[in-house]
């Protein structure tokens, strides 16, 4: 009895599978972030809730102290004790003072960390994918990518073991070949991780760097 694939049948299946009238084979779109034209799709755009929520809640307490105190004194009351002396050590410390130079550092680096949070796309480990519709976006995880080249890798004759690390411009593949000529591993490795990483579909595919080694001796 027979399945639907015979069983010298050795075809691989495809990693990605292209399709012009939708989006079949792909995964499923993350929204937000801009994008190119042309097929080219820019990096998707983190939301940034923790950082954007601990200033708001400093934020909020900070000028809800102040208010409450002024306030307070607008109502007849003597301002905090932590209001009067806050005013009087800004009123005493000269600008070259230890603390004054601790603190005026402390902000600044608050605020540049701050400002890079807000240019930066972050998200680094979602790969933006090609697009082949403008209303619709897609993006394939680093690590699946990953699994997907040190699988198809395996496949490869003489390959032993593989370890991938993916970044987003640049695959380096480490293979272990235990038989083989290294350098005609290396060729088919070449070719079938192209082939590969053109599947994977995405917007800007990541270069190859593949090295081959002989598997090390025991004790």
């Amino acid at each position: 009895m027979s399945g639907p694939q015979e069983a010298g049948d050795t075809r691989r299946l495809p990693v990605l599978e292209n399709d012009t009238t939708g989006t079949r084979g792909a995964p499923p779109p993350v929204p937000g972030g801009g994008a190119r034209e042309n097929g080219r799709a820019g990096r998707f755009w983190s939301p940034r809730r923790i950082p954007a929520g601990v200033v708001a809640l400093l934020l909020v307490a900070v000028a809800g102290a102040f208010l409450y105190d002024v306030a307070a004194v607008r109502a007849g009351r003597s301002a905090l004790a932590w209001r009067r002396e806050l005013a009087d050590q800004l009123a005493a410390r000269p600008l070259d003072d230890t603390w004054v130079l601790v603190g005026a550092c402390v902000a600044t680096v608050l605020g540049l960390w701050l400002l890079l949070l807000a240019l930066t796309p972050g998200l680094r480990r979602l790969l933006p994918m090609r697009r082949t519709r403008e209303d619709v976006r897609a993006g394939l995880h680093r690590d699946a990518a990953a699994t997907v080249l040190r699988d198809r890798a395996m496949e490869v004759a003489g390959v032993q073991s593989v370890r991938v690390r993916l970044r987003r411009r640049r695959a380096d593949v480490r293979a272990v070949s235990h038989f083989r000529e290294l350098d005609e591993v290396r060729t088919d490795l070449d070719t079938a991780l192209a082939d590969a990483v053109a599947g994977l579909g995405l917007a800007r595919p990541p270069a190859l760097a593949v090295r081959v080694a002989r598997p090390g001796r025991k004790g």
